[in-house]
């Protein structure tokens, strides 16, 4: 691996981290953060190989759960922050089941990171957060969030081509 790629990959994984951590003090970056860092690894997939970006996934997945303030931003980012690396995948796939795959692939994830904070790791606070708000409004706010995520998805797919403009 050439130095240049290796010194990108540090400097992406440092700003992910940042990123990730400045969920913590923007209340609703809770959810942004977590895109823009896994957006960073959209980018860096388009110069590294494969595994190289596995690794980069886990090791700001870790800095991200060891250092960050907001660990709910830490699980979202954890449960679907691989996501760049499965969408080139999917998009082979006709328009409709990959529509369908993917909200199958975020509404899993969703449920897999906040069944961890509320049920191995016995986050309360969430709990007390999902009572006070009523049923009516954690369906509205996961079929916002399932939306936002195809706004993600519908963004990645047009990063390789602002990626290409750039390297012209």
């Amino acid at each position: 691996m050439k130095a240049r790629t290796v010194a990108m990959g540090g400097v992406f994984a440092a700003l992910a981290v940042v990123i990730m951590l400045l969920g913590g003090l923007i209340p609703v970056a809770t959810f942004a953060c977590p895109m823009l860092a896994s957006g960073l690894l959209a980018w860096l997939r388009q110069e590294l190989p494969l595994p190289a970006c596995i690794g980069w996934y886990g090791i700001v997945a870790l800095l991200s759960a060891l250092l960050g303030p907001d660990k709910e931003a830490a699980f979202v980012f954890l449960f679907l922050g691989w996501y760049p690396l499965l969408k080139p995948r999917l998009d082979r796939l006709p328009k409709l089941p990959a529509l369908g795959l993917k909200l199958l692939v975020f509404f899993a994830a969703i449920a897999g990171a906040y069944g961890a904070m509320i049920f191995l790791f016995r986050l309360e606070a969430l709990v007390q957060e999902a009572r006070t708000m009523g049923k009516v409004l954690l369906l509205v706010t996961l079929l916002l969030g399932a939306v936002t995520f195809l706004l993600f998805d519908f963004i990645l797919s047009r990063l390789p081509l602002i990626f290409k403009k750039r390297k012209q």
